[in-house]
C-alpha cells in the first residue's frame, strides 16, 4: 500500500470516532459510516490550522485529489485556493480508504477481547499484590 501523508493520523481520527458512538448504532449505520465520520463535519476548520497541517506535502495532496475527483467525478471541483477544503476533502478521500479497510464487527469483537484481558489482568495484579 502506498504510505499517505498523515493517513495514521486519520485513522487514529476514525477510531476515536467510533469509539465515542454506541456499538449498537455503529453497526446500525455501517453503510453510512465514512458519511457520518467524514462528512458531517470539518476535520479542520480555519486557513492558518489548515496550511500548517498540510506542510510540505500541499502539492501531493492537491495531486491525490485532483485524481480521485477526476476518477470518481469526471471533474475537479475543489477549490484549491482554500486550505481548509483542501484538507477536508484529503481527509474525506483518506477516510474512504480507512472504512473500507475495516470490519467493525472484528473491530468491536477485538476492543471486548482487550477490555477482557485489561480487567483480566488488573485483577491478577491486585491478586499479586
Amino acid at each position: 500500500m502506498t504510505e499517505y501523508y498523515k493517513y495514521e493520523e486519520v485513522k487514529d481520527y476514525f477510531h476515536d470516532f467510533i469509539t465515542e458512538q454506541e456499538k449498537d448504532w455503529v453497526l446500525e449505520n455501517k453503510e453510512d459510516i465514512h458519511h457520518h465520520a467524514f462528512n458531517t463535519d470539518y476535520y479542520i476548520i480555519g486557513r492558518y490550522q489548515a496550511r500548517k497541517w498540510l506542510g510540505d506535502e500541499v502539492l501531493n495532496v492537491i495531486q491525490i485529489i485532483k485524481e480521485y475527483e477526476y476518477d470518481n467525478f469526471g471533474e475537479v471541483t475543489t477549490n484549491f485556493s482554500e486550505p481548509e477544503q483542501i484538507v477536508n476533502m484529503y481527509v474525506y478521500i483518506l477516510g474512504e480508504m480507512i472504512v473500507s479497510d475495516i470490519d467493525l464487527e472484528q473491530y468491536f469483537l477485538n476492543q471486548e477481547v482487550k477490555e477482557i484481558v485489561r480487567n483480566g489482568m488488573s485483577r491478577e495484579i491486585k491478586c499479586n499484590i
